[in-house]
């Protein structure tokens, strides 16, 4: 079984149904008159829905040169999809887009994910991995802003009658801001702050808080899907931020193992 093959398969079918998810939602936020907009959204689900299906048909033992041209292919598509979404960020700031219904935040929040999505292909098929201990700080740095927005999304859709629903998505923004703002600090004071001690308890607090806000995210999907509570979030959507959350929490179980002594490097967790 070849690691490259493993990890290159994993990240593009995770980021790939993501990336076929948000041409979904920001299809469905724009105005009946935006036409050509609605189109290019649409053929970017088609396209990542077709790369989604052909990832899910290799299989562990494919050929690595095989897959690096596949890596390659995606990450044009996911660079793509990023240009559109900046793009479309573009026009909403403009107030070109007057009465469509995607928060910019939201529309930044996907082209980061596009553009790691497209630098981790890259990272695969260079073979230029990251240190344990910048990664460690450069994936905190990346998906605790992520959950930060996912909170504040949240507690924009919910409808405002719902106001302990709300407030707890308020109280999760507030805790995610504060630990990203951490991360950073951690990050500034690199080398220095790279000590395992320092990296340990990083990871120990934002896995307990990601914990918390994953089961809040499942609370509010299960609810979502019975239609017991009042809000105008897609029940995919609330499934999307769900996932997301979840990715998360196993990179971050792949941080503690290495940092509790398991044999654990950069490379064996980029193919776990």
């Amino acid at each position: 079984m070849d690691a490259f093959v493993v990890r290159s398969l994993d990240e593009i079918r995770f980021w790939s149904r993501i990336m076929k998810e948000h041409s979904l939602f920001l299809g469905l936020g724009f105005r009946a008159e935006d036409t050509r907009l609605k189109s290019e959204a649409d053929r970017f689900y088609k396209i990542f829905e077709d790369i989604e299906r052909r990832a899910h048909e290799f299989q562990a033992d494919a050929d690595p040169r095989i897959i690096k041209n596949f890596n390659t292919e995606v990450g044009v598509a996911a660079a793509n999809i990023w240009a559109f979404k900046r793009m479309v960020l573009g026009l909403i700031l403009q107030c070109k887009l007057p009465g469509q219904t995607n928060f910019p935040l939201l529309v930044d929040h996907v082209s980061r994910e596009a553009n790691y999505f497209r630098n981790r292909l890259e990272e695969l098929n260079t073979g230029r991995l990251e240190p344990l201990p910048d990664a460690i700080i450069d994936e905190n740095v990346f998906f605790l802003k992520i959950m930060a927005d996912h909170a504040k999304f949240i507690g924009h859709l919910l409808d405002p009658s719902e106001r302990k629903l709300v407030e707890q998505a308020r109280e999760f923004s507030n805790d995610f801001d504060m630990l990203l703002f951490q991360a950073q600090d951690l990050s500034s004071m690199r080398p220095q702050s790279q000590t395992v001690p320092l990296l340990s308890q990083f990871v120990d607090e934002n896995r307990v808080s990601v914990k918390e806000l994953r089961d809040f995210k499942k609370t509010a999907r299960d609810l979502i899907d019975a239609c017991r509570i009042k809000s105008i979030i897609h029940p995919l959507l609330a499934d999307h931020v769900f996932r997301e959350a979840e990715r998360f929490l196993f990179i971050l179980d792949m941080f503690e193992q290495s940092l509790s002594g398991v044999k654990v490097n950069r490379r064996d967790i980029l193919s776990s």
